[in-house]
């Protein structure tokens, strides 16, 4: 009887707090549905600027393997290649096909070998790495008369190298992924037990003003999210050694920004909660789909619908960001317009916080 008394009690529990009972069920499917979209997506089509030296046999070919195509010059197409615009440039040196790729995406870098794999007629054109891009220059060793159509191309990378990694190309979003995800953790559970513990209203009860209280919440947490954020990424660049082509200052700037967009949003949601249970619960909701948005995978690949999406999430600009600078070895005017954004979820959370302490009481 007095085990039925325990059970009888959890399942009133569960009955009273309907948002844990449609979370249990919404959010599983939620997540699921994501992964339909993420990973039922279309195969990648390269796109790939040709220049006038590629014979007309080898263009047909990459036309017949559904690839983009577009031909240029040799100054246009390097500065396609630079600005995101296409994929690899294919080029004719030395009576040799010279395949250049951009190099920051290892699921592109595979597709467009791939697709070289078919001018060949499947023989490969270099070693392939570990992240399937191909392990360098490929030699000529089947140079001679047969001409550039069935060499073995050399492939060169603008930026990274054959050597890379998956590690190396998806650790600058996951660097974003951790800091956001933990700072959201921290911060919201932190900011509830302050309410829980009836700290907040008692400095509600004081002559602080609902900004004052924010933005010492924010610097004070702020402060400790920073040093993990700072130690987090040296570890994953000195001490993981992950591929690293720009300037640690700006990661550190890129991932103090996350960490305070987490922050804010993290003591903002919290304020809608009644117990860590349900802190929790805004994960699969809130922090799910930003990792999966977020540039860990291709949203080439996918719906315009999650393409659009994407633009609301604030991990998409600071994984943007974090890839610019590690992988291309951007400076500021390559990342500018995400820490511009970055700063704008701040500042629109913590605006958003101090209306919030209006539940609370008004001041």
């Amino acid at each position: 009887m007095r085990t039925r008394a325990v059970v009888v009690r959890i399942i009133r529990q569960f009955i009273r707090d309907k948002r844990t009972m449609a979370l249990m069920i919404a959010a599983p499917m939620l997540v699921l549905f994501l992964m339909s979209l993420v990973f039922g997506s279309d195969a990648y089509t390269p796109r790939i600027a040709v220049t006038s030296s590629v014979p007309a046999p080898v263009q047909e070919k990459l036309k017949a393997a559904d690839a983009e195509i577009s031909s240029l010059t040799g100054t246009n197409a390097e500065d396609a290649l630079r600005s995101g615009d296409v994929d690899a440039v294919i080029d004719v040196q030395n009576q040799q096909l010279s395949v250049t790729l951009e190099g920051t995406d290892s699921s592109v870098n595979r597709a467009v070998v791939m697709l070289l794999q078919k001018l060949g007629g499947g023989s490969s054109p270099g070693a392939a790495g570990a992240d399937g891009a191909g392990a360098g220059d490929a030699g000529a060793g089947n140079a001679g008369a047969a001409g550039p159509a069935t060499q073995q191309p050399q492939i060169h990378y603008l930026y990274g190298s054959a050597d890379l990694g998956t590690f190396d190309y998806v650790g600058p979003v996951m660097i974003g992924v951790f800091i956001f995800f933990f700072v959201f953790l921290i911060a919201g559970v932190s900011f509830l037990r302050e309410r829980s513990k009836g700290t907040l209203e008692r400095m509600l009860s004081t002559p602080l003003k609902r900004s004052e209280i924010v933005f010492g919440y924010v610097i004070g947490f702020g402060i400790f999210t920073s040093v993990q954020a700072s130690i987090i990424s040296w570890f994953c660049i000195h001490v993981l050694d992950m591929w690293m082509a720009g300037s640690f200052g700006y990661v550190l700037l890129v991932t103090l920004l996350l960490a305070m967009v987490a922050l804010t949003l993290g003591i903002l949601l919290s304020t809608f909660a009644n117990n860590e249970l349900q802190v929790v619960q805004f994960i699969p909701i809130v922090l799910v789909p930003q990792i999966f948005l977020s540039g860990l995978f291709s949203l080439d690949t996918m719906n315009s619908f999650l393409q659009g999406l994407s633009r609301y999430f604030p991990l998409t600009y600071g994984a943007h960001a974090l890839k610019q600078i590690m992988l291309r070895g951007e400076g500021w005017s390559g990342i500018q317009t995400d820490v511009f954004v970055l700063v704008g979820f701040a500042l629109a959370f913590m605006l958003l916080n101090i209306r919030a302490l209006k539940k609370h009481r008004k001041l």
